[in-house]
């Protein structure tokens, strides 16, 4: 493979720089490197050069199956969870097969290189998790994939649930998650909690929840999660998804639970897209957002990324696999429109979401691997106004996706 060379990149700091890529990794990094023989060279002047993009959360068992078995005519999270329920009967490891990698090549194409997605497997044959298990080999060459175990109806909702999720494990899941605010009780809801740190500790793995995905005030597991996470010492290993009670909580609660977040130290993972369009949906006016409280939660130095839970299923018909439209919508219902804030958002589809996923050799470093996407524009806040294709996507130091820049001829007369 020859060496590339690209020229006159701009980082995320704003200065401007070089860097040549040599095999699959990093190899030189600097201002104005002088050219190699034989090296393919890309000059790119006001590009902005990045890590890739990182999805925290996604469910790639159910992408583009909107509309099967028929619409969601209300649009609300609990008729997409019916209907999904008829749907995963019909599911077979080549449908499941087809529409994750159909889905992933998507979202490489923008600059996704990696993702964490959520498979339900309260499915008695695990034909989704055993396809996706097989698709998480076939791009690993140039895509990272961690697959949740995640009990869509329960840890407790059926008899059988509990003792899919651990068969899940052993087949090969790299983490264990729950939905307590669905158990039929708060009773199965801690259980439920509990239940998932043991699993997690026996198999060495990651814990990512679905916590409080719910507009109840009274919906409060995230407590349970924290003093999970402070009693084990995970931290980094633990992951909160959604979380949206958080915004209805009374300030007074929502203040002490703050402080054992941060003793705590877990990730968060919001969905701005879902969150807005799912939640509030019992109001009538004012209307909540839905929103968990991203702003507060990065001003405690707590790490929160951002997902698209969803592309084209049942609970959200819409979704283009761009993590820019994510970034864009949470500094809106976020109301993260200072400069810091925007940066942070386009953080939180990057370097939050690859804490997050626990990611090792990571960023634009001497030696790492040479993973990275080239935007064409010059800024961060460019980016997120834009929502921009990149104009390359490289992975282990090749090219996978190149956009060349579209035209407009003007046919009236200047201003």
């Amino acid at each position: 493979m020859p060496a590339i060379l690209l020229k006159s990149l701009r980082l995320i700091t704003g200065e401007t720089v070089d860097l040549r890529v040599r095999d699959t990794r990093l190899v030189a990094i600097g201002p104005s490197l002088r050219p190699l023989a034989d090296e393919i060279i890309y000059d790119l002047p006001e590009h902005l050069v990045s890590p890739p993009f990182v999805e925290s959360h996604l469910h790639l068992d159910s992408v583009l199956t909107s509309g099967q078995p028929r619409p969601n005519l209300s649009g609300t999270l609990f008729e997409g969870i019916r209907l999904w329920g008829e749907r995963k009967l019909e599911l077979t490891f080549e449908d499941v097969q087809s529409r994750a990698r159909q889905a992933l090549q998507l979202m490489a194409a923008q600059g996704i290189l990696y993702v964490r997605t959520h498979v339900d497997v309260t499915e008695p044959s695990l034909v989704a998790l055993e396809a996706l298990l097989a698709v998480q080999k076939q791009v690993a060459p140039w895509l990272t994939l961690q697959i949740m175990a995640f009990p869509q109806d329960g840890f407790y909702g059926q008899s059988v649930n509990e003792a899919l999720v651990e068969k899940a494990l052993q087949r090969g899941a790299n983490g264990v998650g729950g939905i307590p605010h669905y158990e039929l009780t708060r009773e199965d809801g801690v259980q439920s909690v509990q239940r998932l740190f043991a699993l997690a500790e026996q198999y060495d793995c990651f814990v990512d929840v679905h916590c409080d995905k719910i507009d109840d005030e009274q919906s409060r597991f995230l407590e349970v999660l924290a003093a999970q996470t402070i009693r084990r010492g995970w931290g980094c290993r633990v992951t909160a998804s959604h979380t949206t009670a958080f915004h209805s909580y009374n300030n007074a609660y929502a203040a002490k639970l703050m402080g054992f977040l941060e003793r705590a130290q877990l990730n968060f993972v919001a969905n701005p897209l879902i969150n807005i369009t799912l939640q509030g949906r019992t109001d009538s006016y004012p209307k909540r957002r839905g929103l968990t409280r991203i702003k507060e939660l990065w001003q405690q130095v707590l790490n929160v990324s951002f997902g698209q839970d969803c592309i084209e299923d049942p609970w959200y018909a819409l979704g283009t696999g761009n993590m820019l439209t994510v970034a864009h919508m949470g500094a809106h219902v976020g109301q993260m429109m200072g400069h810091s804030e925007l940066a942070a958002c386009f953080a939180m589809v990057t370097t939050h979401g690859a804490r997050t996923l626990g990611l090792t050799s990571y960023g634009l470093q001497l030696g790492h691997p040479a993973n990275l996407i080239i935007l064409p524009v010059p800024t961060v806040q460019a980016a997120i106004r834009t929502q921009v294709t990149p104009r390359l996507v490289m992975s282990q130091g090749q090219i996978i996706a190149e956009h060349h820049p579209s035209t407009m001829e003007w046919h009236l007369p200047s201003f």
